[in-house]
């Protein structure tokens, strides 16, 4: 673990053998005023990593509001060892951010008392399985936001089986051993809970937002961007998850610490 400045620090941790990496962002400890800030732990989409756009911004605008901020690169993506085609799989990704949050837990500079999840695609759908589990091992979240996140995902018509230019053409195999999961007897469990989708998706029909909103326990809010897409790529989308994550996390932890006194 090595600093990078005062406030982020790169994280390496091992799981089923593998080295993962990724980022810890941590608020000013004098506006927290020495205590443990809560942790927010990100979980990216199935080709996606730890720098993809929404979790830079919540790298940024968490600290701000003296909230802990880790995003993390999954096996067989992004800085993180493993081969994407014979390491993915929703439960080894599961076991990925098990094992992140045990290791962060451990360097006892976050509350974890108080910990959110953040995923977005195949990410949304990690957190989801990964709840009740994190609960089984002492880590009880305090909710959740899912961005565009499948719960079935046989609702997914268009399956990624060309190769680009991170991984080589996938058969159909892969995704029918790897990733097919229906989490929705999972949801009922999840509370504090904030939705994000498009309702133009092309990737993840809208209706797993639906599906989630219906099952999942209170409190609970569904946001559907209208004319929005996958990537959340329209800017007066991304300005409206940003305020609309801010007055989650607010009624989620109670209160947040902002030092621009917005």
């Amino acid at each position: 673990m090595n600093t990078i400045n005062s406030h982020v620090q790169k994280i390496e941790f091992s799981c089923d053998g593998k080295l993962l990496k990724g980022m810890l962002h941590l608020p000013d400890m004098n506006m927290i005023k020495d205590m443990r800030p809560p942790l927010v732990v990100g979980s990216h989409g199935l080709e996606g990593s730890m720098e993809s756009a929404k979790q830079i911004l919540l790298s940024r605008i968490l600290p701000e509001r003296g909230v802990a901020f880790l995003r993390f690169d999954h096996r067989g993506c992004g800085s993180s060892e493993g081969d994407f085609v014979t390491e993915t799989s929703l439960s080894k990704r599961v076991k990925d951010m098990l094992s992140a949050i045990d290791h962060v837990a451990k360097l006892d500079l976050t509350d974890h008392s108080r910990l959110l999840l953040f995923g977005s695609s195949l990410g949304g759908s990690t957190c989801i399985s990964a709840w009740s589990r994190l609960c089984e091992h002492g880590f009880e979240p305090s909710g959740a936001v899912l961005c565009a996140a499948p719960v079935n995902s046989l609702t997914i018509s268009q399956i990624p089986l060309q190769g680009n230019e991170r991984r080589p053409s996938l058969p159909m195999s892969f995704f029918e051993d790897n990733l097919m999961f229906d989490l929705t007897e999972k949801l009922s469990a999840i509370h504090h809970l904030l939705i994000f989708h498009g309702d133009q998706d092309q990737t993840v029909p809208v209706e797993n937002a639906y599906t989630i909103h219906s099952n999942a326990g209170e409190p609970k809010k569904m946001v559907i961007l209208k004319g929005g897409d996958h990537q959340m790529s329209d800017l007066s989308d991304q300005k409206k998850f940003e305020g609309e994550f801010l007055l989650w996390l607010n009624d989620s932890l109670g209160f947040i610490s902002d030092i621009h006194g917005s």
